[in-house]
């Protein structure tokens, strides 16, 4: 049943004044607009709920019972609406968002601080979710936003780019290559080498661009998430190639982190939303946040840098 907002108004207004033409003249409106108003709630809900004569007004006994709750009705209202309205000035609420998990390590902290700080009413959720999930989850709606890898995506997507995030090696301080002030992805064939598993948007990001330059690795171990690696390379098992992203920082002080060159791989890394989709106050001041930082992130000096830094 469609509730009649202007009805209940008309209903609290008669019986709060006494009388039709001081309710009308609360209301701002005609004393016939107010008569329709009126007529047309008692229409919809059967039955009458004041008595008007020539001389006199009163309310029915269905009427006086029903005052109450149309106050209540239009009191919640009136506080429902108030509180859509400060969120949306305040840039405060639920926001959802997805990315690929390499972002939630050092990335997607120092942007959620900056905004947390500003706007401090809101929750966040994230969805950490492999390149291919997450154009799924913000096809589905079950995100207002993603960050993602470059590449292909559902015409229904649109994408705006971010940052780009270059390959690096990843190796304990007590290994051979942790001398080196950067490496060629040919240095790599002799080491116990853990890479990107098949399923992974960096693996086949590796394969194309080093294929092209007739480079082939072959991986001892393949994970799908460059945390594992990065725990895998802390043990001692071997060498890890990762997105400078997957670093922590101070998180591993017993590792190193190289730069690979000849040729240097970087993946580019785009926020996504769906095409002409309206974003929440809270997550378009987000998404905003992400925007004024696309130009900040610096990239590796040619000596490499250690995790501690």
């Amino acid at each position: 049943m469609k509730i009649d907002t202007l009805g209940l108004q008309a209903f609290i207004a008669v019986a709060e004044a006494g009388a039709f033409g001081r309710a009308a003249e609360a209301l701002h409106i005609t004393q016939t607009g107010l008569t329709r108003r009126l007529q047309g709630l008692e229409a919809s809900l059967g039955v009458r709920l004041v008595e008007r004569t020539t001389r006199s007004l009163a309310l029915t006994p269905i009427g006086r019972d029903f005052l109450p709750q149309a106050r209540r009705l239009m009191s919640e209202l009136a506080a429902a609406l108030t509180e859509i309205r400060e969120s949306g000035r305040a840039r405060r609420g639920e926001i959802t968002i997805a990315c690929v998990p390499t972002v939630g390590v050092q990335y997607l902290p120092r942007i959620i601080q900056q905004y947390s700080a500003r706007h401090p009413g809101s929750r966040i959720r994230i969805l950490d979710h492999a390149s291919f999930r997450v154009a799924e989850a913000v096809l589905r709606r079950e995100a207002e936003f993603g960050i993602t890898l470059l590449g292909a995506h559902d015409p229904e997507l649109v994408s705006v780019p971010l940052l780009k995030d270059r390959f690096v090696l990843v190796c304990r301080r007590d290994h051979p290559l942790a001398k080196k002030k950067r490496l060629a992805w040919r240095e790599l064939q002799p080491h116990a080498l853990i890479y990107s598993g098949m399923e992974s948007g960096n693996r086949q990001l590796l394969d194309g661009a080093l294929g092209a330059k007739g480079t082939q690795l072959k991986a001892t171990y393949e994970v799908q998430r460059s945390s594992t690696a990065v725990g895998l390379v802390a043990e001692g098992v071997g060498v890890a190639v990762v997105p400078e992203l997957a670093m922590q920082k101070g998180a591993y002080p017993e590792l190193r982190v190289i730069p690979l060159v000849d040729p240097v791989v970087s993946r580019s890394l785009v926020l996504m939303t769906r095409k002409n989709a309206y974003l929440t106050p809270a997550a378009q001041a987000l998404y905003d946040y992400f925007s004024i930082s696309s130009s900040t992130r610096p990239s590796l000096p040619e000596g490499g840098r250690t995790s501690s830094r």
